[in-house]
């Protein structure tokens, strides 16, 4: 990780308002806030202690009168002294005490400046750092719980626990390495296999969580797919709950992608209407379909919409997609052909039969789907970002490299590379190993205040 400098300038921003009769905080972090807080009350502040006081500018004119909090270095949110203002929530009050904060000694902080001292200053990992952002962001209840258990750590301590993992097994094979001369191959000791069998259990399980993470951050990503005319845009409105989509009996009606996005008891879904699959040679529609082509890459569910029968012919359109993309296959108008509605788990995806038009098996639907995006995951869910699902992805990569040096080589030296790569992947999650544009991004993506 790069070193970074003690921070000796004080920010200062309006952290939130809540409208003209609500209240609004201008939030200061810094070493010059000791000095700030005396300008502003006329006298040293007492620690944690909220005072009432007339905030003034530098002519002695009042600016708002208000409560003013002051937390002292190391035991803030920052690291740093903390000073709020809490105010009236009118905004051209808050920016006169602002202007005057910065006045006294402060400057305008970037987005997300407050957090990142925060993060630089060890109060919270990298991973619990982009949970403040994903808390302020969430869409559903859902996600905002998920957000809360990685603020507090609960992603962290897992990625924690497979690192230290991780680092007995390279000390393991290291040390084997230090005794190239002995007769005995301490590579080949059955508890090196073992931990590393171990480690990749742990990774894959934790990969399956930080995925679900994912969903219940963004939301569930949803393509919906299929020859024309199988109903797929009747589906959108089912599950929309409203006439979303042009819905005709002529083929080719939707030309391009139709997005809905709706909740379903605090899960969010971004659903993806798409284009009939199929050969055309109209211009218009031809690039409807490779649009298709390109959200059905991007999802994280793919539903294939068919009928009974061109069931088992459309199952080649989800025969090319990643192995991470969940598949559903819709057997839709059960209605016209008298089947029962029901559900079926096979091999190659998910099975239900269903009529949208009748909504008979559609619960069923909205069931699976919520079940995907994570619903009653627990109280364990925490919430986490695809940067994070990629980092687990490179970590487990290299031990499956690691695996198969071992089984088919003994070449611990490139076993404890593959395994050093592992480790540095790992820490990126948590800030272990970062560099400073890693930071910068992730941080600049906050609101001001934060």
């Amino acid at each position: 990780m790069t070193a970074h400098a003690p921070h000796e300038e004080t920010i200062a921003a309006i952290a939130s308002a809540s409208g003209a009769a609500g209240v609004g905080i201008v939030r200061v972090s810094g070493p010059r806030v000791p000095a700030i807080a005396q300008a502003l009350i006329g006298q040293p502040p007492k620690p944690r202690h909220a005072h009432f006081a007339a905030f003034r500018d530098a002519d002695g004119q009042l600016i708002d009168r208000g409560l003013l909090l002051h937390f002292p270095a190391p035991a803030s949110y920052t690291g740093e002294h903390v000073l709020e203002l809490q105010g009236h929530g009118s905004m051209v009050l808050l920016d006169t005490l602002l202007r005057r904060v910065c006045e006294l000694g402060a400057r305008l902080a970037r987005p997300g400046e407050f957090t990142e001292r925060a993060f630089l200053n060890g109060k919270l990992d990298l991973a619990q750092a982009e949970a403040v952002a994903d808390l302020i962001a969430a869409r559903s209840h859902a996600g905002a719980r998920a957000a809360l258990q990685s603020m507090d750590g609960v992603f962290s301590r897992k990625v924690t626990a497979l690192l230290h993992a991780l680092i007995a097994l390279r000390v393991h094979i290291e040390a084997a390495i230090d005794f190239p001369e002995e007769e005995i191959d301490f590579l080949a000791d059955p508890a090196i296999a073992q931990q590393l069998a171990a480690l990749r259990a742990d990774l894959a399980e934790l990969l399956r969580e930080a995925q679900r993470g994912v969903r219940l951050n963004d939301g569930l990503r949803v393509a919906i797919v299929g020859r024309p005319n199988t109903g797929k845009s009747s589906l959108l409105n089912a599950l929309a709950g409203s006439e979303r989509a042009i819905v005709t009996d002529i083929a080719g009606t939707t030309r391009d992608v139709l997005r809905e996005s709706i909740q379903l008891d605090g899960i969010t879904l971004e659903l993806a209407d798409t284009a009939g699959l199929r050969e055309t040679h109209d211009p218009v529609e031809r690039e409807g379909v490779r649009r298709a082509h390109g959200e059905r890459e991007r999802a994280d569910v793919v539903m294939l919409v068919t009928d009974a029968e061109h069931a088992d012919g459309d199952l080649a359109w989800l025969n090319d997609l990643p192995s991470s993309v969940e598949r559903i296959v819709i057997v839709n108008k059960i209605d016209l052909g008298g089947a029962r509605a029901r559900a079926e788990n096979r091999a190659d995806a998910c099975w239900l039969w269903l009529s949208v038009k009748t909504e008979t098996g559609l619960e069923a639907l909205r069931d699976h789907l919520k079940q995907l995006a994570g619903s009653g995951s627990g109280e364990g869910a925490f919430s986490a970002r695809r940067r994070h699902v990629l980092a687990l992805e490179q970590v487990s990569a290299h031990l499956d490299h690691t695996a198969r040096v071992l089984a088919d080589t003994h070449a611990g030296e490139l076993a404890a590379e593959e395994l050093r790569q592992a480790q540095h992947a790992l820490g990126e999650i948590t800030g272990t190993y970062t560099s400073d544009d890693l930071l910068g991004a992730i941080f600049s993506s906050f609101c001001i205040g934060k």
